[in-house]
């Protein structure tokens, strides 16, 4: 394209200007041209650093340099998100004080008017460990239950100890003040010592042995309650412990020591407990038709040996007590009443 033009006027050539103003204003339409490409090439980069999208056609053969976001922009915004929802979640909880309102914070009152009432327009009542089992007691005559059945408790511990930790679960016997059980537990020795395989024998021991008793209690053929062992024997019993499992003579449960004939009359006359499920003790602790002093000591003793194994520097070791009869509803009893620190104040 040029910025003249040949036009043929009366038999001559005469070259006329395209451009009214003559050729000066516009030199040269080539370098225009290049200038107005790198003026749109320059706002077409303008437009895709902003990240906007780019209309002109004229740019659509060219690379588009897109924005690139990097990996740690992108978790450094994660993790503002987290803090920000861990900061709105974490709300201080409500402590609602219930002591100097006329009635609990959603309840109907602090007691029932009348003897029938719903259940959950009331807090739960907890009773003293003497009264709830006097209560028991009234229940089994005005039901007309059996006079002679078994009162159970089930208590709550708390196992929790710091850093996420836990105590461990235990399995003790402990010498019941009042024996509710008619039969004595049957209770088998081990023993390399023949004197003390006799004696054991004589105070009433059903076997008494040493590796001679393996394979029949690996057979089936002898079985007992109760296995004490002595120290010396441990090694040779270690085909055992999957047999046995609960019941394989250890130390933390009393049933390895020395002294063969204490601890034969231990687990003769001896009551197991034990945590089952990770923080629940439930066992049978009296009969009902036994005195109320007799229930009562029996209560204390199992409740003294499970706090025993508490950690020391540690709270309350249960959190809820359950008594209750085969045939009777269960009543929460405060444990306080029979727990160390109320032993300790009564002896002060």
């Amino acid at each position: 394209m040029t910025s003249s033009q040949v036009v043929k006027n009366c038999g001559t050539d005469q070259r006329v200007s395209l451009f009214p103003h003559g050729p000066a204003s516009f030199p040269d339409m080539a370098t225009c041209t290049r200038t107005v490409w790198k003026v749109v090439a320059g706002c077409q980069r303008q437009l895709l650093r902003a990240g906007g999208p780019a209309y002109t056609g004229a740019s659509q053969a060219a690379p588009r340099n897109l924005p690139v976001r990097t990996l740690a922009a992108v978790k450094t915004l994660r993790k503002d998100k987290k803090e920000n929802t861990e900061k709105e979640v974490k709300k201080e909880k409500r402590v609602i004080d219930d002591k100097d309102r006329h009635k609990p914070y959603g309840r109907t009152a602090w007691t029932p008017v009348d003897d029938v009432y719903v259940l959950r327009y009331y807090p739960r009542t907890v009773y003293g460990a003497a009264d709830a089992i006097d209560m028991l007691k009234n229940f089994q005559k005005l039901d007309f239950t059996p006079h002679k059945q078994p009162v159970y408790i089930d208590l709550k511990l708390d196992m929790k100890l710091e850093k996420k930790k836990k105590v461990d679960s235990f399995v003790s016997t402990v010498h019941l003040p009042h024996p509710f059980n008619t039969e004595r537990n049957k209770v088998l020795v081990f023993t390399e010592d023949a004197d003390q395989a006799e004696a054991a024998k004589q105070n009433g021991a059903v076997f008494a042995g040493g590796a001679e008793l393996i394979q029949p209690i690996l057979d089936d053929e002898i079985s007992a309650d109760f296995y004490v062992a002595v120290p010396d024997i441990l090694p040779k019993l270690v085909s055992l412990k999957n047999k046995l499992r609960k019941k394989f003579p250890k130390g933390k449960r009393g049933s390895v020591g020395i002294h063969v004939l204490k601890m034969l009359q231990l687990f003769q006359t001896g009551h197991e407990v034990m945590v089952e499920s990770d923080c629940y003790v439930r066992t049978q602790i009296a009969m009902l038709d036994m005195p109320k002093e007799q229930i009562f000591a029996n209560l204390q003793s199992i409740l003294l040996d499970v706090c025993s194994h508490r950690p020391a520097n540690m709270g309350p070791f249960i959190e809820r007590a359950i008594i209750g009869s085969r045939t009777s509803e269960a009543l929460w009893f405060k444990s306080e009443d029979v727990s160390p620190k109320a032993a300790e104040q009564k002896d002060e």
